[in-house]
């Protein structure tokens, strides 16, 4: 399947992944700063935690209808992009999103960076509703005048105690306890400090300053906690000392991934002590002294569970998860254990059982792309059938709440007609891809419609999805924009000589996880074959051919 090589300047520009510390400034799109893409100018629409009202959905599809090209993209930070916008359309764009509540600091927007336990107070999981959270964590963000110092890619997170969004690394990290308690940790490290719950967003902010004062104290430019060498890093002492000083009091504690009984999975935390100004701690009665350095205190180390794309709304029944694979809880790998698909607390597509007697529906949009019709649909379902809310996940995904049991398999179905993946079973679960042609002038094809084509002969072929099937990411050219972060996954990257195969257990520029390391089909059904077999089976052996791939959806193209 040989692919259009694009000119060798694109082929420069596209290897360019960037250092660490960054050396360059922070060109992350907004709402306001448009990026200017091959198929039009590009807007990136920040929605803390995922919340919006139908309202703002309706508005949104409008702009999407309008100045767009008819679709809505959703990031895997819970965020929604406009694509194909006029060069000149900023301030009508600007004034619709204000009036709509979805730009309520022009200075700020572009640092509302907040990802949030999709179900959090819906199915019974976890220990707190972190909406409220995330209501007071925006507003002290957009009223904070240096916090707009931070990138655009810094990134805050707010679990519910079940793990889903600590899996994803966040710069700064809530997780919420039993009791009235939470934990604050930068990025993946195991150690965090203690905190009380009602502290949690104005601790965050701290935090987020704190990391803002070490770049100033080391001279030194990063995007994210990562970006900085470990012993640039903020240390979790220091930030305990700047938290006492704001009247919170935090204790040190060892954060780990832990499966609750009857299968739940959560955030298991042990205390190890207070944590002095100077960074160390006290020595554990009948222990040996822990040290949280700063290298050890603070993130650094690989995510403890499941890739960045790869938790999937869905079915649970109560406050724990059914019985069976529809509604596996799946625990995070630990240290020497074989990486698993998905975060530490998955839920699927379908019906979203609370113990309130509500349900939630919970749908992922095909390839991360929703249409003006589906968008709608979705506003018009929350309006009518649920409490007027939608959430956007990490996941690419949409979870609309407060439906009555009765109400919701008619629902879910219309929204199935509607061609949104709506069960875990369907091979559009957990696949993702980047803009590509002719979005992007760096990719090398259409990704789209080659990987639309390649699922939906999948899909007439009756290939396994399901909870147990590697994600799928198609990428355009090397830089792999929006891949999973985690894994495994399945790698399908275009080449000058078409597509490349392989499984990979973490970012792309690891090493591939099996052998053979890849494959290169040459035909759309050997592609379709070569993709199936390595998520089925975590290997990339190309399977033989069962049957002729299915045509394309209308409209779209395949590269062959």
């Amino acid at each position: 399947m040989p692919v259009p090589p694009t000119s060798p300047a694109d082929r420069d520009e596209t290897c360019r992944t960037g250092a660490s510390p960054r050396d360059r400034g922070d060109a992350c799109p907004g709402a306001l700063r448009l990026h200017s893409a091959a198929d039009g100018a590009l807007a990136r629409i920040r929605v803390p935690a995922g919340l919006l009202t139908y309202r703002q959905a309706e508005v949104l599809a409008g702009l999407a209808g309008e100045l767009g090209d008819g679709h809505l993209d959703l990031t895997s930070r819970g965020n929604l992009q406009l694509r194909g916008l006029p060069s000149d359309c900023g301030a009508v764009l600007g004034a619709r999103l204000r009036a709509a509540g979805l730009l309520p600091s022009d200075a700020h927007e572009r640092v509302r960076n907040v990802v949030a336990s999709p179900l959090s107070g819906l199915d019974g999981s976890g220990y707190a509703d972190v909406r409220a959270w995330a209501r007071d964590l925006d507003r002290l963000l957009c009223t904070n005048p240096d916090i707009t110092e931070l990138s655009g890619r810094f990134l805050f997170g707010l679990d519910d105690g079940r793990g889903d969004v600590a899996a994803l690394a966040p710069d700064v990290t809530l997780i919420a306890e039993e009791g009235g308690r939470a934990v604050l940790r930068y990025a993946t490290g195991p150690a965090g400090l203690r905190i009380p719950a009602a502290d949690a967003p104005r601790a965050a902010v701290l935090a987020a300053e704190h990391f803002l004062g070490t770049l100033r104290a080391h001279e030194a430019t990063a995007w994210r906690v990562k970006d900085l060498a470990p012993q640039h890093r903020p240390s979790l002492g220091a930030l305990a000392d700047r938290l006492a000083k704001a009247g919170i009091r935090a204790e040190a504690v060892d954060v780990t991934p832990a499966v609750r009984a009857g299968g739940t999975a959560a955030v298991r935390t042990e205390e190890t002590a207070a944590v002095p100004a100077d960074g160390t701690a006290a020595v554990p009665t009948g222990g040996t002294a822990a040290v949280p350095t700063e290298e050890t205190a603070v993130c650094g180390a690989p995510a403890v569970a499941g890739p960045a794309s790869a938790a999937e709304p869905g079915a649970v029944a109560g406050s724990r998860p059914v019985a069976g694979p529809a509604s596996a809880a799946e625990p995070g790998p630990v240290a020497g254990s074989r990486p698993v698909a998905g975060p530490a607390s998955t839920v699927e597509p379908g019906v979203v059982a609370g113990p309130d007697g509500r349900c939630a529906l919970s749908v992922t949009a095909p390839l991360g792309r929703l249409t003006v019709a589906q968008c709608r649909l979705l506003a018009r379902t929350a309006a009518e059938a649920g409490t007027g809310e939608l959430r956007v996940t990490p996941w690419r995904g949409i979870v609309v709440p407060g439906l009555t049991p009765a109400a919701a398999p008619a629902r879910l179905a219309e929204l199935a007609d509607a061609g949104l993946v709506v069960s875990p079973a369907s091979p559009w679960h957990r696949a993702g891809a980047c803009a590509g042609r002719p979005g992007c002038a760096k990719s090398l094809t259409d990704v789209r419609a080659d990987a639309a084509a390649a699922l939906t002969a999948a899909l007439t072929d009756a290939r396994p999805g399901g909870p147990r099937v590697l994600p799928v990411y198609w990428s355009g050219c090397e830089r792999r924009c929006g891949h999973p972060s985690d894994g495994p996954w399945v790698d399908v990257l275009a080449t000058a000589d078409g597509y490349r195969v392989a499984v990979r257990t973490g970012a792309p520029d690891a090493a591939p996880s099996t052998a053979p390391h890849a494959v290169a089909p040459e035909t759309a059904q050997e592609l379709t074959e070569a993709v199936t077999t390595a998520r089925t089976t975590g290997t990339t052996t190309t399977a033989p051919a069962a049957a002729a791939a299915a045509a394309p959806p209308p409209g779209t193209t395949r590269t062959t």
